[in-house]
């Protein structure tokens, strides 16, 4: 089993298994979400997209941000601190500036695709390991970019996997020991730095919880323009 990392979404990956990573915040509050009841969720690349899916497979409850703001008219950010208590519909539609938009590419490129983040940690590498093939760890970055906290995840997750690790993983793997904590990682990143001077630096700190979630998130098949997640 080789574990390749694409640090940006634009990166080619020669794997059967993805696992996509946008761990401040979309991944982790897509499995919040799923931890708390919610049956699926109906991850969309746009807000139109969202609110059309809204109408046509409620009851359900909208999330999501742009450039960290609250969407007028969503019933929750994009926060897995707001999601934590119970499931307020069977489905929730995600919508967010980098994650999903990332997850609904995997979905068309992936045989199988998994959602990982620090919350579920473990879980999810052992299910991304089940199979014995290849695996490749997709950051969603930011707007294009490599974003730290997700290159941060991608080396935890790759340490979990063991295998073969391409020099991608072994460089990720390198980053995560640059770092005395999951906290630390998350929190030297450009993306926290945003969340905080949003007064979201609760987030940053949920979702650097290790394993407080076992859940594996699962894309299982298209709605219209969404990847539905299940687990």
């Amino acid at each position: 089993m080789r574990i390749h990392v694409a640090f940006t979404p634009g990166e080619a990956t020669p794997a059967p298994v993805g696992v996509v990573i946008d761990v401040l915040r979309a991944t982790s509050t897509l499995a919040q979400a799923l931890a708390s009841g919610y049956r699926r969720v109906l991850c969309c690349a746009e807000i139109d997209e969202a609110r059309s899916l809204a109408e046509t497979n409620g009851p359900a409850k909208l999330a999501g941000e742009r450039r960290l703001e609250h969407i007028p008219g969503f019933d929750f950010g994009n926060s897995p601190r707001e999601l934590a208590g119970e499931a307020a519909a069977e489905t929730l539609i995600l919508t967010t500036t980098n994650g999903t938009r990332l997850l609904v590419s995997a979905a068309a490129r992936f045989e199988r695709v998994y959602v990982g983040s620090l919350l579920n940690l473990d879980a999810v590498a052992a299910a991304a390991a089940e199979s014995g093939e290849d695996v490749a760890l997709l950051c969603a970055g930011v707007l294009g970019e490599l974003a730290l906290d997700d290159a941060y995840c991608a080396g935890r997750i790759a340490e979990a996997l063991g295998g073969e690790p391409e020099d991608s993983a072994r460089a990720a793997i390198l980053l995560v020991q640059s770092f005395p904590s999951a906290l630390d990682g998350l929190g030297a990143s450009r993306s926290a730095a945003n969340l905080r001077r949003h007064g979201l630096e609760a987030d940053v700190e949920r979702c650097a919880w290790e394993n407080a979630l076992d859940v594996v998130p699962r894309y299982v098949r298209r709605v219209g323009p969404a990847a539905e997640v299940t687990t």
